[in-house]
């Protein structure tokens, strides 16, 4: 079977197999975290053609025909996403949670490119911090808007 993840067609041998292992094991693709398994904490967080998906609740063969975008398909080349850049200037503690923090923060920029703080929260909300840097969380989102709409 086949899966477009990145923007690449990839090849994968083990169609039953969660999300997010296939991505881990057999794509390489370490950047989604594998956190409680029952999707509650969101560090599985990918997009499924845009759309917030828990892959550890998602097996691969439903991800075929879709695209596949992870925490490492959000640079362009060399420039970083601007989600990517805002985290940067507000780092967490301990980062566990950061590819699920991105991706649906990269979603939310996506389908609202200026969030209202209700907005931010609830986006973030849906994801765990271990350590509670939630406020960097929150900061970084706002920032990261900011810096989409300065890109452009």
């Amino acid at each position: 079977m086949q899966l477009s993840v990145n923007g690449r067609r990839r090849e994968v041998a083990y169609p039953d197999e969660m999300l997010v292992w296939v991505l881990r094991d057999e794509l390489g693709l370490t950047g989604t975290h594998y956190g409680c398994g029952i999707g509650a904490c969101g560090s599985c967080t990918v997009l499924l053609d845009g759309q917030v998906a828990r892959a550890c609740l998602t097996p691969a063969r439903a991800a075929a025909g879709r695209e596949v975008t992870t925490v490492e398909g959000l640079a362009r080349g060399e420039q970083l996403h601007p989600v990517q850049r805002a985290f940067l200037e507000n780092p967490l503690q301990c980062g566990w949670c950061l590819p699920g923090h991105l991706m649906s923060a990269a979603a939310l920029l996506e389908r609202t490119p200026s969030p209202t703080d209700a907005q931010i929260e609830e986006a973030a909300g849906v994801n765990l911090c271990r350590c509670g840097g939630y406020n960097a969380i929150r900061r970084a989102v706002a920032r990261a808007a900011e810096l989409k709409r300065e890109d452009g």
